[in-house]
């Protein structure tokens, strides 16, 4: 409902995409942001160090250490999102002036960090707002309540049974 309102709000055009205004759909990103973070399209990232060095967190990484990060734990960890880790709550991306968060890429690695970060990153969320703004304009989505909703842990994160849910075209705007 709130992702609609924005849409709303934003004057986005009902045919079309009306780029121009998807930088403006700061609570889109915002959830499309926690829903990586809960759940991480990629789980696993590994890494591996040339030389010596530390870190964010403080630990020291010897040279030609391989390093694997549950990037689907890592989401849920309290000590980096606080207490509420396991809430899905878009607002924590969102500043008090309304705008966009920033939180390091070494916090967030959906789209990985440092030189490797990805350079389709924008492309990505810009095509992610598009088909949201795109289905919510033209349809109700609705979760079927009473189903078994659980991740299969791999590379590539998925669903063990899927995601039933009810459309229906929208009547009004």
């Amino acid at each position: 409902a709130k992702i609609r309102q924005e849409i709303i709000d934003n004057d986005l055009p009902r045919t079309g995409n009306g780029q121009e205004n998807l930088d403006k759909l700061v609570y889109l990103q915002a959830a499309l942001f926690e829903a990586m973070r809960l759940y991480p399209p990629v789980s696993f990232e590994r890494k591996s160090s040339v030389e010596s060095d530390v870190l964010p967190s403080g630990h020291k990484v010897d040279a030609n250490s391989k390093i694997i990060i549950c990037l689907y734990a890592l989401g849920r960890m309290k000590a980096v999102w606080g207490e509420d880790a396991l809430q899905f709550k878009p607002e924590r991306w969102i500043t008090e002036n309304g705008g966009l968060k920033h939180e390091p890429s070494s916090k967030f690695l959906a789209f990985n960090t440092g030189p490797r970060t990805c350079l389709g990153k924008h492309l990505a969320i810009t095509q992610m707002k598009m088909v949201v703004v795109e289905i919510l304009q033209k349809y109700d989505v609705e979760v079927i309540k009473g189903q078994k909703i659980e991740p299969v842990l791999g590379f590539m994160l998925s669903m063990k049974h899927g995601l039933r849910v009810k459309v229906a075209k929208r009547c009004s705007p």
